[in-house]
């Protein structure tokens, strides 16, 4: 069970920032110039950075990486509207706050001995 939890969160997470990424991609259909559309590229995948950001986070410290992931989450919500639509509720909101909430539970589920040591 604790491998579960310790590797369900990050898989989710990485599926869930190459799912993000992968809406950037459409930036190139815009009209102009490459370097126009280049800059429209990245700013597309921001959203995806910024979950990669978490996702690095939680990778080194779980509780404040699901913190992070959850925060985002709200965000997201926020910003994208995802709570008009339920699939888009659950294709943008819901991956986030899973792979956050189960980043903290995997801190809980470790065996006292394999707790890093916080100094």
């Amino acid at each position: 069970m604790s491998k579960l939890l310790t590797w369900f969160p990050r898989i989710l997470s990485i599926a869930y920032v190459l799912f993000i990424a992968s809406f950037a991609l459409d930036s190139f259909s815009e009209p102009g110039g490459f370097l126009r559309q280049l800059g429209i590229f990245f700013l597309h995948l921001l959203p995806a950075f910024a979950a990669a950001i978490c996702l690095y986070v939680a990778w080194r410290r779980r509780i404040l990486g699901g913190l992070l992931h959850i925060v985002l989450s709200m965000i997201f919500t926020i910003y994208f509207g995802s709570w008009r639509d339920t699939l888009s509720f659950i294709l943008i909101t819901m991956p986030l706050a899973v792979a956050g909430l189960f980043f903290i539970l995997s801190k809980w589920n470790l065996p006292l001995e394999q707790q890093p040591i916080h100094h």
